[in-house]
């Protein structure tokens, strides 16, 4: 008798559980019917300014490690169809946007040609560039680093030859490809 009052409380429970989900199926699937679907507005418009823009890497060394590392910089994407190679190298020679990193080429540089010679980027630039501390090995070498690096970010580029004032240089009379 026990047993028969047990298993029909049962029954009851699983019947008004069965009933009670089927229930609050059909009313979930109804709200959801129901639900109107709007169209997404961003809160501001993407301007035609900002969809022109595109990263680049420039490497810069750090103040404290010296240690080259890149900065990435938002650049117009139309002053980089006519000339990329002198807009990232003007880029460089500006200087970096972060107060941690400093600028690895001299100041007064100034660019006289650039110009690629199958994959090597050919870049001619004013005798002020030879204006860095000689002693300073690590600064030479980032100086040079800083160019390669950023230039190699674009594909068509593989090496990099420096001439001073239209002419080969003792100091910088290499080849220079991309270490990593």
């Amino acid at each position: 008798m026990k047993n028969k009052k047990i298993i029909i409380i049962f029954t009851i429970l699983l019947v008004i559980i069965l009933i009670g989900g089927i229930w609050g199926i059909k009313y979930v699937k109804s709200k959801n019917q129901e639900t109107i679907i709007e169209e997404y507005t961003p809160e501001e418009e993407i301007t035609s300014e900002q969809s022109r823009q595109t990263i680049v890497s420039l490497y810069f060394q750090e103040k404290e490690s010296k240690q080259l590392v890149p900065e990435a910089r938002l650049v117009d994407i139309k002053e980089l169809i006519n000339n990329p190679y002198e807009k990232m190298m003007n880029l460089l020679i500006e200087g970096p946007k972060n107060d941690k990193l400093e600028k690895n080429i001299p100041e007064g540089t100034k660019i006289l040609r650039i110009y690629m010679e199958n994959d090597c980027l050919v870049i001619d630039v004013s005798s002020e560039f030879l204006n860095y501390d000689k002693n300073d090995k690590k600064l030479k070498d980032n100086m040079v680093k800083s160019i390669v690096n950023t230039m190699t970010e674009l594909t068509e580029v593989n090496q990099v030859k420096i001439l001073i004032n239209g002419n080969e240089n003792e100091e910088f009379k290499e080849v220079y490809k991309r270490i990593n």
